[in-house]
């Protein structure tokens, strides 16, 4: 309660009635004194006609939480599956046959597509159909890598020694590429900030992770493939990634817009986290205190991630500490034969460590949330 509502009497009086806003409940639960599902009912037991209303959004309660993302009904895994079917046909399964057409017929047939995708992306965005329009609005994002370079083939600009088909883009590391990943990274910020449809964020990423390949085979194209090098760069571009992830997901929660009150963050942590956790995955330290700090790190993603409520970092965090496990197991204690009673009671100890989390969730939220800016907060 607000105690600005509170009239300045004595100690001992009682009050029958006191002013208690929403936005009451919604301090107490950032303050961490309730939880949410506590403030709903409490709003809906309070507030004449507000039963209805008490399982509203989520972003209503959680404060300065962005809006989550749509469920995984029939629907719309109808709609997702389509549009990767359709977004797999221009980029990863595009066969040599369009080839025939030439660099201009293809190019004419990349723009026809991406003006009808625009099309009716805007349609189905007034017919209130967000899903399906960020589908096609991704499509049409999908295409610009192609049309570049279609444009650099026919005006003959292709730099010469590199792969002359448009599918090894998907399956070819080289620096010729980053011209259209540039212009994809464009397209997809332009596209975004007119359509504001978080699936759009979804190509922005992958090209980022591409870039991240391209770019080590730019820096060292004199000196050939050194994986060891490109395994680095793909942990900067990670850490940069989630970075501008975190960014944005501050940006999303503080704004005022319910546009941009999405989760525009989701795909850009789950490619930041990825290249960042195999870069520092495929590190091989010779010693046993860098593996045990290697294991110390991905505890500290498993908190990182409940802490802001983006579970790929819980997820890698555990995968990054069940491959320490499984490196002592085979390795350090193969010959013990107390080892895998030790584990077993770990691993026992670890559910008993569900159970106790899963019965505290709020209040240890509450407490990891006081560590993290208010921004980021679940």
């Amino acid at each position: 309660m607000n105690t600005n509502d509170f009239p300045d009497t004595s100690p001992d009086t009682v009050f029958d009635t006191v002013q208690l806003r929403r936005g009451d409940l919604q301090a107490a639960v950032q303050d961490g004194i309730i939880s949410i599902t506590q403030a709903q009912h409490l709003w809906s037991r309070w507030s004449p006609g507000a039963a209805v209303n008490a399982r509203a959004p989520a972003q209503g309660w959680r404060v300065g939480r962005a809006a989550p993302g749509p469920g995984l009904s029939f629907t719309n895994t109808l709609y997702y599956f389509g549009g990767m079917v359709a977004i797999g046909a221009m980029t990863l399964f595009m066969t040599l046959g369009w080839q025939s057409f030439g660099a201009w017929g293809l190019l004419a047939i990349s723009l026809g597509y991406l003006a009808a995708c625009l099309k009716v992306a805007d349609h189905l965005k007034t017919r209130q159909l967000p899903i399906p329009a960020g589908i096609l609005a991704t499509l049409a994002v999908c295409l610009v890598p192609l049309i570049v370079w279609c444009v650099q083939q026919g005006l003959g600009l292709w730099p010469p020694g590199g792969p002359e088909r448009y599918s090894a883009y998907h399956t070819h590391i080289n620096w010729r590429w980053l011209t259209l990943e540039f212009a994809t990274l464009i397209a997809g910020v332009v596209m975004l900030w007119r359509y504001r449809l978080p699936f759009m964020v979804m190509p922005v990423a992958v090209t980022i992770w591409y870039m991240s390949m391209d770019v080590a085979n730019a820096l060292m194209q004199n000196q050939g493939f050194n994986w060891q090098f490109t395994r680095d760069v793909s942990l900067v571009f990670g850490l940069a990634t989630c970075a501008v992830a975190v960014w944005v997901d501050v940006r999303c929660r503080q704004a005022q817009e319910p546009a941009w009150r999405q989760d525009y963050a989701f795909w850009l942590y789950l490619f930041g986290a990825i290249m960042f956790w195999c870069g520092l995955s495929l590190r091989d330290s010779s010693s046993e205190l860098g593996k045990f700090i290697y294991a110390l790190l991905n505890v500290f993603l498993v908190f990182v991630g409940a802490a802001i409520g983006r579970r790929v970092f819980t997820v890698l965090g555990a995968f990054g500490v069940a491959g320490y496990l499984g490196y002592l197991s085979h390795r350090v204690f193969q010959d013990s034969l107390m080892f895998p009673f030790a584990l077993t009671l770990l691993g026992l100890g670890l559910v008993a460590l569900g159970i106790w989390w899963q019965r505290h969730e709020d209040r240890i939220y509450a407490r990891l949330s006081a560590w993290v800016p208010a921004g980021l907060r679940a």
